[in-house]
């Protein structure tokens, strides 16, 4: 595979997992099996109650655009702008949100509260990104 002009995440031993389902185009985050609160950014250990047993669950990819910004200028390699950077609130749990790129919208056209949904961005042959595009 081509490599991205854009930047290509470093998966970490706890985000691994989320990077390699990204590149096989799901959308996975560790739920905690004690109190069944899904964490993002992923990690080992609970912060709602400290439980570190987790398991990977694939989400719907389904969201709202809580909040968004259009950058004007561009500051990492393979973004030209004008683009959409936005925290995605996804419909599985109140106050899970994800910051990334809305596309396949106008910059004009995207608003708070929009319905969107996953897609993916395969950066390399095991990391994909997710990003939302407008639903329906």
């Amino acid at each position: 595979m081509a490599e991205s002009e854009k930047p290509v995440p470093a998966p970490d031993v706890d985000s691994a997992p989320y990077w390699a389902a990204a590149a096989a185009g799901e959308l996975r985050l560790p739920t905690c099996r004690s109190c069944q609160t899904i964490l993002f950014p992923p990690r080992s250990v609970c912060p709602q109650c400290l439980g570190s047993e987790v398991d990977w669950t694939a989400l719907s990819g389904r969201a709202t655009v809580h909040s968004f910004g259009i950058m004007h200028d561009s500051f990492i390699r393979g973004f030209e702008p004008p683009y959409i950077v936005a925290s995605v609130e996804l419909e599985e749990q109140a106050g899970l949100r994800l910051t990334t790129n809305i596309v396949n919208c106008g910059v004009g056209d995207v608003y708070i509260g929009m319905a969107v949904s996953v897609i993916f961005d395969r950066r390399d042959d095991d990391i994909g990104v997710p990003l939302f595009e407008p639903r329906g």
